[in-house]
């Protein structure tokens, strides 16, 4: 099965989880169910979103922090790629 990185919204934690490519998790109560991790303080109903992580602009190794890297332009980069990795 494929794996995707989620980042939530409130609390900017990146989770890495597996699952169909069909299935697209919408909040911090699936994506840690899925993720076998306990909610902490962040509501259950948190938004979270699925990040582009095709040509390993972000993986589980770079993050560390388990926060998700900024662009350093503060916008979204041409094609995707802007050397985060």
């Amino acid at each position: 099965m494929p794996t995707y990185d989620y980042r939530c919204e409130t609390n900017d934690r990146v989770i890495e989880v597996s699952h169909r490519m069909s299935e697209k998790l919408a909040n911090w109560g699936e994506l840690c169910e899925r993720a076998h991790i306990e909610l902490g303080d962040t509501p259950a109903d948190a938004p979270v979103h699925r990040l582009a992580t095709g040509g390993n602009v972000i993986t589980s190794s770079s993050l560390g922090s388990g926060n998700a890297p900024a662009c350093a332009t503060g916008s979204c980069c041409a094609g995707g790629m802007c050397g985060l990795n």
